[in-house]
């Protein structure tokens, strides 16, 4: 490889946290190594770079942690980071370092405070997508991802248990602000009877149908899965309206919340994570910038920031139409 495009460089974990993004840390910190690249890392995200909260790391200081949840580094949302003058102060403290490019491992809102950094800058930023929503353009999966979509799945098998004892309806909501990826696959993955998803029309009445349809074939017991971001209502709403339309039905809710964004990374994670935070590095060594690291059809592909932004990846319809299938 010819010479590297950037001597030292500075990584960060910010806004929500994933399973993996410690893995992603350790392969920043160990490729710059091997290239001989000064690597610092950022605590708290952007509000590191605004308080000098800058630590020298080398190999030694990310060992025992791929198989870690959460982040060393700490995450924080900034707000600060979002005026002009915070960002002045995240710049001179790079100036203060010699940090000449970022490598910011996290989602959207992260890769806008990037974007905006360099434009204003003109420091080198590289993206990698640590996100359990898997909604980021650019990328077949996200850190985070695999991992959050097994605990799902898990969960609900338990949760199927229960219900399948006492003959009882479940709607639990899983993660997905504004994307379905995690509701339809686990919801596909454990049988559910319905799955309620942003990316599409839903309807109580095609809702109430499939209940219908479901004591016909004799079933005693059922799961829904309901996105957070459903927008035909939230998870309380749904189950009294179902409750009022079936009053002898023994309905149940369950949040899974947070424990889809901690635990243990899966093999899948840590593999990405590892691939793009090697990934990340090269890129800039190469030139690269105000791009997002990113794995399509098994290969590194870089895609730039406003696309990896303003575009998100897609539903596969076809999963809908198995999962109405399978439910029968």
């Amino acid at each position: 490889m010819k010479e590297s495009a950037v001597k030292k460089i500075a990584v960060l974990t910010s806004g929500g946290d994933s399973p993996g993004m410690n893995a992603a840390l350790r392969a920043v910190v160990r490729t710059a190594n091997y290239y001989n690249i000064e690597c610092y890392g950022v605590r708290e995200g952007y509000n590191g770079l605004i308080h000098d909260d800058f630590l020298k790391m080398g190999p030694r200081s990310v060992k025992n942690i791929i198989n870690q949840g959460g982040t060393i580094l700490k995450s924080a949302r900034s707000v600060e980071f979002r005026t002009p003058e915070g960002r002045q102060k995240a710049y001179d403290n790079c100036v203060k370092h010699g940090v000449d490019a970022l490598v910011c491992i996290g989602g959207d809102g992260t890769f806008t405070g990037a974007k905006i950094f360099n434009e204003e800058f003109g420091i080198r930023v590289i993206g990698v997508p640590g996100t359990i929503d898997n909604d980021i353009f650019g990328t077949d999966n996200t850190i985070g991802y695999d991992t959050a979509l097994n605990t799902a799945m898990e969960a609900i098998d338990k949760i199927r248990d229960t219900a399948t004892s006492h003959n009882r309806v479940f709607f639990v909501e899983v993660m997905g602000r504004d994307a379905g990826f995690i509701a339809l696959n686990s919801g596909l993955a454990t049988g559910a009877l319905d799955i309620l998803i942003p990316e599409k029309k839903d309807s109580m009445e095609d809702l109430f149908a499939n209940f219908r349809k479901a004591e016909k074939t004799g079933k005693a017991s059922s799961i829904v899965v309901v996105a957070e971001g459903e927008k035909l209502g939230n998870i309380y709403e749904l189950s009294k309206q179902t409750k009022e339309e079936f009053p002898d039905y023994d309905i149940r809710v369950t949040i899974l919340g947070h424990i889809q964004r901690g635990g243990s990374p899966s093999c899948a994670d840590r593999v990405l994570a590892s691939r793009l935070g090697y990934g990340a590095v090269v890129g800039l060594m190469e030139g690269k910038t105000n791009v997002m690291a990113g794995m399509r059809s098994n290969d590194m592909v870089y895609t730039p920031i406003e696309e990896a932004i303003k575009k998100h990846n897609e539903i596969n319809k076809d999963l809908l139409l198995i999962s109405e299938i399978l439910a029968i």
